[in-house]
């Protein structure tokens, strides 16, 4: 019989405060996630794909029903880089013992259960999300199995079912049927095309099941009982001895707390590697704030950026043969212009469509270090790559479409530090020669005594409270008045803050890359204000929030982001003040303790802690993890980063030796490089000016308020730029303007830049 309700209420996912996180490796394609005690998201057969929402379970008895992540009280037994999860659950006269073991063969994930109490049996309860999302699936019982499916993806939950049901979410599912009527009593054979859910009745107290996935029902259903046949045993010896195989770094250091986190930090690691995709690793296996929403894309999507800064991770841990997968997968999923999409799927198709300058950087950097270290010749397959990375950065920057957070465009300390080192490195390690080498180098040193002009301001309000000269800002709008004006909040509608307000800890990245050094009075005014006004001290440690009237958060009364909200406290913020603690001889450890301590159930490391009065009714403890995503792997990755440069003594893995040798030694620019958005106004003696536009070009110039003007085409320039390079020698002053031959126009505006 057809269960009633189609096609159920909205679909939302599973919260993303994640317990743990787990995978076979062997050829599974099935990585699984825990929260509040049960499977929730379960992804097939790659890691950016979430296949249902949760897999839960009641238990019940004549007159008692209690479903288990309601009652929340129960407790994790998982170890770092082992497959094999424990979860115990006590209630009113139960307890009910669940052990998650992954299939190294198969697309299964095995579960044994054992539920103790007189008279108490157990329902499972499961929502698929196939096809990645909650819509139109379609779910049915056949032959003791609960099977759902929908196009071309299909999953089985096989175990000793005594009967089941299928139902819409809301209506007449088994939630509801307990809900309504204290038990089981509905058995509706089907529910199709909608947001479903299946419960069984399992036979015993004692027993395992398997949820298989595949192509086809069939499919799902042969993997599901082989995987039953063979052995919850077997397949659990199986399992660990996939782990057993992989190369885990001897991590240093004898401090249990930090040890832990270190050990947890590699495995959220190695979890998040895809494998149909190897090289792919999805920012976090989760969904922000996921229970209230159906969101397609969540945080299971490759951020370039993400996915480098655990590359440098597992550079850090000497992990080499990682970061060339890495590598190599970067290089496969770039965009012919060099840049890299905002953010993709883990077989490279794009999801959201901005552009971020920082995402073309950092892969450079990378394959530089990689260089340094020996591990690739600048002539070899990868550097076909770095050319083009470098070229986009050239032609495009330094402004970027959007920050680092993704939000705002301008210029920002952080863009511009890994642009200077990826432009600079890559001639400076080989993979640029002649022409484009040079060039690079010259944009780079230009750009790099820049960074003051574009984004530190002095004399503010803020400045004048602490009795500093001045600070960085974390981002800045183009254009030739320097850090002035305003500049829109994201996610905050009709919020505008003044440019000098914007703090951030994006200027901390011109330290740790070696372009400013730790004592540099500059830096450290910023940090004072830094420190001041975006550090929050909790019960839990010292973290930091992005900015001033950040939105990307829950609201004051604790409700889930909805597109707007409240900025919370960010741990990987810890770790970035952490590597600067570090670089300028105070005590890391401070900040590694923080991070190890704001972190859930089984010591995930969340994207933002929450910071304000506690509201346990909403999970959110002072310290504690939000809703937002649990795991973040950039967290774990600096995690990593931070630990292993405390204890072995070295620098930040980022740094490149060359680029920082350039740097410290003052290189001053020989040509100042002019562009539209960010025009020179005015030369030094010894300078030379380049005028630079991205389409051919004639330059109508004259001197000293258009004195003995002229014509100059413009010459094509390395990376698809035009120029025309002037030397002002005896002259005060030159303006200019452009005509575009190509589009038989003037331009309509003029320009000066004076000399002296």
């Amino acid at each position: 019989m057809e269960a009633f309700g189609k096609p159920g209420i909205p679909p939302t996912w599973a919260s993303s405060a994640k317990d743990w996180i787990g995978t076979a490796l062997g050829r599974s394609r099935v990585w699984y996630t825990l929260g509040r005690g049960i499977v929730n998201e379960v992804y097939w057969p790659a890691t950016g794909r979430p296949q249902m929402r949760d897999l839960g379970f009641i238990v019940a008895k004549r007159g008692f029903w209690a479903e288990v992540k309601r009652v929340n009280r129960y407790r994790l037994e998982a170890t770092p880089l082992f497959p094999t999860v424990r979860v115990v659950h006590e209630g009113e006269e139960y307890r009910l013992t669940l052990e998650l073991v992954p299939d190294p063969q198969r697309d299964v994930l095995l579960i044994g259960y054992t539920l103790e109490g007189e008279g108490f049996r157990l329902y499972p309860l499961l929502a698929p999300h196939l096809g990645g999302t909650g819509y139109g699936n379609t779910a049915w019982v056949k032959e003791g199995a609960l099977l759902a499916a929908t196009g071309s993806e299909a999953l089985a939950l096989l175990g000793p079912f005594l009967r089941g049901s299928a139902g819409y979410v809301g209506f007449s599912d088994g939630w509801q049927d307990f809900a309504q009527n204290g038990a089981m009593t509905w058995t509706f054979a089907r529910a199709a095309d909608g947001n479903v859910a299946l419960m069984g009745e399992l036979e015993g107290k004692k027993g395992v099941m398997a949820l298989a996935f595949a192509t086809t029902p069939e499919g799902a259903l042969t993997l599901g009982r082989s995987a039953l046949g063979e052995g919850l045993e077997t397949i659990q010896e199986k399992a660990s001895a996939t782990w057993s195989e992989i190369a885990s770094p001897q991590f240093p250091g004898e401090d249990e707390e930090l040890l832990r986190e270190a050990q947890v930090s590699y495995h959220v690691l190695k979890v998040h590697e895809d494998r149909t995709y190897p090289g792919a690793l999805v920012a976090s296996l989760s969904v922000p704030w996921g229970n209230t929403r159906d969101d397609p894309g969540g945080y299971h999507l490759v951020w370039s950026r993400d996915l480098v800064e655990v590359a440098f991770a597992y550079l850090a841990l000497g992990q080499f043969a990682e970061t060339r997968g890495i590598l190599t997968y970067l290089a496969a999923v770039q965009a012919e212009d060099g840049h890299w999409a905002q953010n993709f799927y883990p077989d490279g198709r794009a999801y959201w469509q901005g552009v971020q300058m920082d995402e073309a950087a950092l892969p450079v950097l990378l394959a530089l270090k990689f260089r340094e270290l020996g591990q690739l010749s600048p002539n070899g397959p990868l550097r076909q790559m770095v050319r083009r990375a470098v070229g986009f950065l050239a032609r495009e920057g330094p402004v970027s479409p959007q920050d680092r957070w993704e939000e705002s465009p301008g210029l920002s300390p952080f863009t511009l530090a890994v642009s200077v080192a990826a432009l600079s490195g890559a001639a400076l390690y080989g993979f640029l020669q002649g022409e484009e080498a040079e060039y690079a180098l010259s944009l780079a040193d230009c750009w790099n005594v820049r960074i003051e002009e574009w984004g530190y301001v002095k004399g503010s309000g803020l400045d004048r409270a602490v009795g500093v000269e001045g600070h960085y800002v974390r981002l800045s709008p183009s254009g030739p008045l320097g850090p002035r004006g305003r500049v829109q909040v994201a996610n905050r509608a009709g919020v505008a803050v003044d440019v000098a307000e914007l703090l951030g800890l994006e200027f901390l990245w011109l330290v740790r890359l070696g372009l400013r050094r730790p004592q540099d009075p500059r830096i450290v005014s910023t940090l004072a204000l830094v420190d001041r006004h975006l550090r929050v001290d909790l019960p839990t440690g010292i973290f930091y929030r992005r900015y001033p009237e950040d939105g990307y958060g829950e609201h004051g009364d604790g409700s889930a982001f909805d597109g707007t909200g409240q900025g919370r406290a960010w741990p990987l913020l810890t770790g970035e003040r952490g590597m600067y603690a570090l670089l300028s001889g105070e005590d890391p450890c401070p900040y590694l303790r923080s991070m190890a301590r704001g972190t859930g159930r089984g010591r995930l490391i969340p994207e933002q802690v929450w910071d304000a009065d506690p509201i346990p009714e909403k999970g959110l403890l002072p310290g504690r993890p939000t809703g937002s995503a649990q795991p973040l792997l950039w967290a774990h990755a600096e995690y990593l980063k931070l630990y292993t440069a405390y204890h072995q003594r070295t620098g930040p893995v980022e740094r490149l030796g060359r680029v920082m040798e350039r740097y410290e030694r003052g290189s001053s620019p020989q040509v100042r490089h002019w562009r539209r958005e960010v025009p020179v106004l005015r030369l030094s003696p010894t300078e030379r000016l380049l005028v630079e536009c991205r389409k051919p070009f004639r330059l109508h110039l004259g001197w000293e308020g258009w004195k003995d003007p002229e014509d100059v085409e413009a010459e094509p320039l390395p990376f698809g730029l035009y120029g025309v390079l002037l030397d002002l020698e005896d002259h005060s002053e030159v303006n200019f303007t452009f005509f575009y031959p190509d589009e038989n126009r003037w331009e309509g505006r003029d320009y000066q830049v004076r000399r002296g």
